[in-house]
């Protein structure tokens, strides 16, 4: 985008590229934000949807926020070694004969007669159980609901998730007690 563009934007709309600022006006949070963070690897995005939709029909004037809640770091990386394991086992059922002996381990060590007696029955388990065990990694279990930042409902604190008529009436309560700042600390209500 060009300045003379940039130009023409603030021209004709100068409240374009303002800062929102969060006002409430009779009960009314017009600028209120509710983030909904859920696991997506939990198939939890189509209740997100539906809250979403929910939320935005009974207060109009809220912007509702979907996003991703990962799992904690360290579930995150052995996530990633998931599948370097699963290649690693099927390498070995097909390729031990071969490569081995090039590395100097010449006989083979017991289990593999094992894996290589059934190749496809051990190829698809070893696929199978690190698909599961990846699915396990990745998933946060998380369906937590923020209202201006404050959290309104957490399915990791309460473990259970929040009934679509009590999530509206928590967000209800959280939009009618919150009262807004702006930058210089004046309290508008």
């Amino acid at each position: 985008m060009e300045k003379h563009d940039f130009d023409n934007i603030i021209a004709n709309d100068p409240y374009a590229y303002a800062p929102r600022l969060s006002v409430t006006i009779g009960g009314i949070s017009y600028g209120s934000t509710v983030n909904i963070n859920f696991c997506a690897s939990c198939s939890y995005r189509e209740t997100a949807i539906t809250m979403k939709k929910i939320l935005e029909t009974q207060f109009p004037e809220i912007d509702v926020i979907l996003d991703n809640y990962p799992s904690p770091l360290p579930k995150r990386l052995l996530s990633k070694v998931v599948p370097v394991f699963q290649f690693g086992v099927i390498g070995i059922i097909i390729a031990y004969e071969q490569i081995f002996p090039m590395i100097g381990i010449m006989t083979p060590v017991p289990w593999y007669y094992f894996l290589r007696a059934n190749r496809f029955g051990s190829i698809v388990t070893a696929w199978l159980l690190g698909n599961v065990v990846q699915f396990f990694l990745q998933s946060s279990g998380a369906f937590e609901v923020f209202c201006n930042g404050e959290l309104v409902f957490s399915k990791l604190k309460e473990g259970r998730f929040s009934g679509e008529i009590k999530l509206k009436d928590l967000v209800g309560k959280t939009l009618a007690n919150s009262r807004v700042t702006n930058n210089l600390g004046v309290v508008w209500s």
